[in-house]
């Protein structure tokens, strides 16, 4: 079977999993992930998928929360069918799990000599943890999902914190996802509403890929992108399901997770589900971290965030642009004093960013006046692109029809950490996006004080 905008739409999710498919972007494409079932007491066939897939020794991964969730029913489960299993449980009763390098090093040493797979209890930060691992040490790995939380499930990719800096770390993809409908439905309101805002997203992702594209020449699959365009229309179709918690709208969420796992591990890269909106999310995590704040939820900030990305674009749309003057903008950057605010609002990060930065020299002048000279020639094709997005109030109402925040005062991001994230979350990748866009022509300054000025003056619904 080749794949093709045409025929992709029809196909299930099982249809993807056929081992390497061809594609009409003219590159192969395809995923380590050999099972997914998403249906009513799911979770009783593990033992089945597990022998089905011929795994014998298994580690089980959960935390304080998941456990209770799932957790003690995966471990009566596999005892009942005599499956020989380890069982370890992170500590978490009044924090958060956080993926980085003492997570990493307690999981790999649990896992003994002749483990062959981590059967994850959970969602997010623990999916990551494990298919970090079990990339590293050379074993498989599966999850079991207590929440449709977040659009990682399916990816070949972990987003870990490494040297204080949010990371994105080549990763096993899960073999199998088990998402049982009885207890994802019964997962925290707030949780499922972060899978919608993960899945929203998508709008300034797939937006941010096209800008790329025209600019930078990068590549695109056209299939990979009507993928997770589909995934974004399933559940807005669903909205009023999702806040309901009915059966068929959990399962077209999680499957619209999944599918946009999918086509991020078809590119082999994360491109199709993550862009701007995810680059504000990461700035805001840090500075939560930094702070001392509680720790907001990676689908919230990231639907928070696409309601700013996209003010941002209207703000392009409304702008003159003058590209002598950006050009004369690019010709004055000070890369001292680029490098003096990065140290200062990224503290215990700011040399990893630095080091990225100048790795992959992202503040080139000449490569930046290359860019503004093809923003110049495409501007007409980057307008019409554009266009295509969807308003912030537009993103707004289908937030609030499902009950999620949709404002960063809802949350405690205050003013100062919204400007400083429009201008300078650019930083925390080198993937471009409307952030770069606006840094090139010389706009982002003003833009970040103008959705300063939009927050503030929104009425927040209740």
């Amino acid at each position: 079977m080749k794949l093709t905008v045409q025929n992709v739409g029809n196909l299930k999710i099982n249809d993807f999993l056929k081992g390497t498919l061809d594609c009409e972007c003219g590159k192969p494409h395809s995923i380590s992930l050999k099972k997914v079932l998403i249906k009513k007491d799911a979770i009783e066939k593990l033992p089945e998928i597990l022998a089905e897939l011929g795994y014998k020794k298994v580690l089980v991964i959960a935390d304080t929360n998941t456990n209770k969730v799932a957790g003690n029913k995966v471990e009566e489960i596999l005892t009942k069918q005599n499956v020989n299993f380890k069982k370890y449980v992170y500590h978490v009763e009044d924090t958060d799990l956080i993926p980085n390098e003492e997570s990493i090093g307690k999981l790999m040493i649990q896992v003994e000599k002749d483990t062959d797979i981590i059967v994850t209890v959970g969602s997010g930060t623990l999916n990551d943890l494990a298919k970090f691992v079990s990339y590293r040490l050379e074993i498989a790995c599966m999850i079991v999902a207590t929440a449709p939380s977040m659009d990682g499930f399916a990816s070949d990719s972990s987003a870990l914190i490494l040297n204080n800096l949010k990371t994105t770390c080549v990763s096993n993809c899960d073999v199998a996802i088990i998402g049982d409908i009885n207890i994802l439905k019964e997962a925290p309101m707030k949780m499922i509403l972060a899978g919608l805002g993960d899945i929203l997203g998508k709008y300034s992702a797939l937006n941010d890929w096209k800008i790329s594209q025209i600019i930078n020449d990068e590549y695109l699959c056209e299939v990979a992108y009507k993928m997770a365009s589909d995934s974004l229309n399933k559940c807005i179709e669903n909205v009023e399901g999702i806040k309901n918690r009915e059966d068929i709208a959990m399962e077209a969420l999680m499957e619209a997770l999944i599918g946009a796992g999918i086509a991020m591990s078809y590119v082999g890269k994360t491109r199709p589900a993550s862009g701007s909106e995810h680059h504000l999310a990461h700035y805001w995590e840090m500075m939560f971290a930094f702070d001392g704040k509680t720790a907001l939820l990676h689908g919230t900030k990231v639907g928070i965030a696409t309601v700013v990305t996209a003010k941002l674009r209207e703000l392009f749309l409304n702008s003159n642009v003058n590209f002598e003057v950006a050009i004369f903008k690019a010709n004055k950057f000070d890369q001292k004093e680029w490098k003096a605010n990065v140290e200062k609002l990224f503290k215990k990060a700011a040399t990893g960013i630095i080091t990225l930065n100048e790795k992959d020299n992202l503040n080139s002048i000449e490569d930046k006046i290359k860019r503004i000279n093809i923003i110049n020639e495409k501007f007409d094709e980057i307008i019409s692109v554009i266009k295509q997005m969807p308003t912030a109030k537009e993103i707004e109402s289908i937030l609030i029809a499902a009950g999620a925040p949709y404002n960063p005062k809802q949350v405690g991001i205050d003013e100062k950490d919204l400007v400083n994230a429009v201008l300078n979350a650019k930083e925390i990748r080198t993937r471009y996006t409307i952030l770069n866009l606006l840094w090139d022509l010389g706009l982002l300054e003003d833009s970040a004080y103008k959705v300063r000025d939009f927050v503030r003056k929104e009425k927040i619904e209740v």
